[in-house]
């Protein structure tokens, strides 16, 4: 199928975004309960997520075919390296995210949930320039963030 005219992103990458966003809300997610409870198990990433057992199942079968999480039967699911590396690159971008909206003055809880969203959808060219961006208002003091 051709692309549209004007289209902004190709079918496969939207696929693509999805299936990193999903990987990566649940490195994030497990990183997270280790850190709360001291392990995560996949009944607590359910209810955190509100999907089915056999979902997280499922999930996390795929995130252990790509390297990311360690996971046995009747065990806690943790972390590899590589899953470790992914929800601090996650969480990175989306204080990134947070940040830039902050100096467009987006609200606080709004914010919260755009960069919930926004932040799997980044190309590397808008990532950097957002940084830029960030890293010019702070440095020149240009914008204040409303309080």
């Amino acid at each position: 199928m051709a692309k549209a005219a004007g289209q902004p992103r190709s079918a496969q990458r939207q696929r693509a975004d999805h299936a990193s966003e999903n990987a990566e809300d649940y490195v994030e997610l497990i990183d997270d309960l280790q850190s709360e409870i001291g392990a995560a198990h996949k009944s607590d990433i359910a209810a955190r997520l509100g999907v089915s057992h056999v979902t997280v199942h499922k999930t996390i079968n795929r995130l252990k075919a790509l390297g990311l999480v360690n996971a046995e039967a009747h065990r806690a699911v943790s972390l590899t390296p590589k899953g470790r590396r992914l929800a601090r690159t996650a969480r990175e971008r989306h204080r990134l995210v947070l940040r830039f909206l902050g100096h467009l003055g987006v609200s606080g809880g709004v914010a919260e949930d755009d960069a919930e969203g926004l932040e799997h959808h980044l190309s590397a060219e808008t990532e950097r320039c957002m940084k830029r961006f960030c890293k010019a208002m702070e440095e020149d003091g240009v914008w204040k963030r409303p309080k």
